[in-house]
C-alpha cells in the first residue's frame, strides 16, 4: 500500500499506480450529462488523466485551470479531469470558470477505476476520495508517465507532462 500526506497526516492508498509501460485499465466513468464513458471512447488519442480528490478545493481547481490552459498545446491529446464529484458540479465549475478544453469525468459509478489504479484514500478526511495523481497514456493506451503527488496540498508537475507530450 502506498502512503501520501494530507497536511501532516499520513494517508494510506488502496494500492499503487500501474507502472510505466503497462496498459491503462478500462474504466467506467460518468460525463457531465451522466452518460457512461469508457476508455474506448478515446480510441486513438493520447490521454492525460488529471485525477484529484474534489473540485471544491483550491489545489484541485487550480490543476483543472492549468490543464485547461495547456490542453490546446497537446497534439492528438484529450485531458480528462477525474474526481468523485458529481457530474453536475463539474458542469457548474466549467461554466463558472470558462473551462472548455478538458473533459470532466466522475468516478461515481463504481470502485473499479480507483481500485485498478490504486489511488483510493482508505483513511483520513479524504477517505473514499481519489488521490491527486497524473497518468499520461499514448494513443495505444500504454502508460508513458505517472505521478502520484506525495502531498495532497501540492499541485502536480505540469512541466513533466508538457515534456512527455511535446
Amino acid at each position: 500500500m502506498t502512503k501520501i500526506k494530507l497536511g501532516d497526516f499520513e494517508v494510506t492508498l488502496n494500492g499503487e499506480l500501474p507502472p510505466v509501460g503497462s496498459q491503462l485499465p478500462d474504466f467506467l466513468l460518468a460525463d457531465e450529462n451522466l452518460n457512461n464513458v469508457t476508455l474506448d471512447d478515446f480510441k486513438g488519442k493520447k490521454l492525460v488523466l488529471n485525477i484529484f480528490p474534489s473540485m471544491n478545493t483550491p489545489v484541485c481547481s487550480a490543476s483543472v485551470v492549468k490543464f485547461n490552459q495547456l490542453a490546446s498545446s497537446f497534439e492528438n491529446t484529450v485531458v480528462l479531469c477525474i474526481s468523485r464529484d458529481l457530474a453536475f458540479g463539474h458542469k457548474q465549475f466549467c461554466m463558472n470558470n470558462n473551462i472548455e478544453d478538458v473533459v470532466f469525468l466522475s468516478d461515481m459509478r463504481n470502485d473499479n477505476f480507483a481500485n485498478n489504479l490504486g489511488i483510493l484514500h482508505t483513511n483520513g478526511k479524504f477517505q473514499g476520495l481519489l488521490a491527486r495523481s497524473v497518468i499520461v497514456v499514448d494513443a495505444d493506451n500504454n502508460i508513458v508517465y505517472t505521478e502520484l503527488v506525495p502531498q495532497t496540498g501540492h499541485e502536480p508537475d505540469y512541466n513533466k507532462v508538457v515534456e512527455i507530450l511535446t
